[in-house]
């Protein structure tokens, strides 16, 4: 005669019957799924023999109930990473470590042309210029108050503006009567030739070399009929009744004394020294 097999819980008798053994004890199913299954953590329910069953790091689900915690996607089958408790698909989980786009604020995901500077990461489409909203791409870019501009905006929204062809001035330069100028316009009026780190000097808002001045606009001294330029030597000028003279040639006719800064008497076209003049 068969030895009787009874649920440990209700005692029922399960000759003929399905059942479970759990920790060396028959159980019906019944009583299995009151007393014994394990609780989904995602449901809050047992899960019953009738169902399959997943378990991960001591916690337990149905397999219907095995979701990716952002997309909701079914991984009973696939690959997926704990993070913070939750359960990520392998989509998901990339977002989440990846870096945001300083730009649309979206991640960057393994393998996207990004741009990074100063810290921060750019989906390469979301890298753009302030001003025109063009992708930047390869091309080099000026970063200003806390913005991006290609060269060509920075340009138009900073630069200077050359005085003379009212392009933006880039690089070097120069500064005249407080007004910027490209170094290569900074030109003599006459000769055209640049003017940037030479001597030069201005008449009636131009501006002229010094040998272009020497030759078309200075002054002849009225002695050694040489120009008066203003420069060297030549600083000072003497001017008397429509003549000028170089300070150092503005001399008695007759005893060759310096009278620039003293009396003097002029006759016939003339100057004398007082003394010289008394013996005229």
């Amino acid at each position: 005669m068969a030895a009787r097999s009874n649920c440990f819980y209700c005692r029922e008798d399960l000759s003929g019957k399905k059942f479970v053994r759990k920790d060396e004890k028959q159980v019906c199913v019944r009583c299995f799924d009151k007393f014994c299954a394990n609780t989904c953590v995602e449901c809050r329910r047992p899960i019953s023999t009738d169902s399959k069953e997943l378990h991960h790091k001591g916690q337990y689900w149905h397999s219907d109930c095995f979701r990716c915690a952002k997309c909701y996607k079914n991984l009973a089958k696939e690959s997926f990473t704990s993070k913070d408790d939750r359960i990520l698909c392998g989509t998901c989980s990339s977002r989440e470590d990846a870096p945001r786009c300083h730009g649309c604020y979206k991640p960057i995901l393994a393998g996207t042309e990004n741009v990074e500077y100063k810290g921060n990461s750019w989906h390469d489409e979301c890298f753009i210029c302030y001003q025109c909203q063009k992708p930047i791409g390869s091309k080099s870019f000026i970063a200003k108050n806390n913005n991006i501009y290609c060269n060509l905006c920075h340009e138009k929204k900073f630069a200077k503006q050359c005085a003379c062809c009212k392009k933006p001035i880039t690089t070097g330069g120069v500064n005249y009567q407080d007004q910027p100028w490209h170094s290569e316009c900074f030109m003599c009026s006459s000769c055209r030739k640049p003017l940037a780190g030479t001597r030069f000097t201005s008449h009636e808002e131009k501006v002229y070399c010094v040998d272009c001045y020497k030759s078309t606009v200075a002054k002849k001294c009225s002695s050694c009929q040489n120009p008066i330029t203003g420069f060297g030597k030549a600083t000072n000028v003497v001017n008397y009744e429509g003549g000028s003279w170089h300070d150092y040639c503005f001399n008695c006719k007759k005893c060759s004394l310096n009278l620039a800064e003293k009396r003097f008497v002029a006759r016939n076209g003339d100057i004398y020294c007082s003394d010289c003049s008394e013996k005229l």
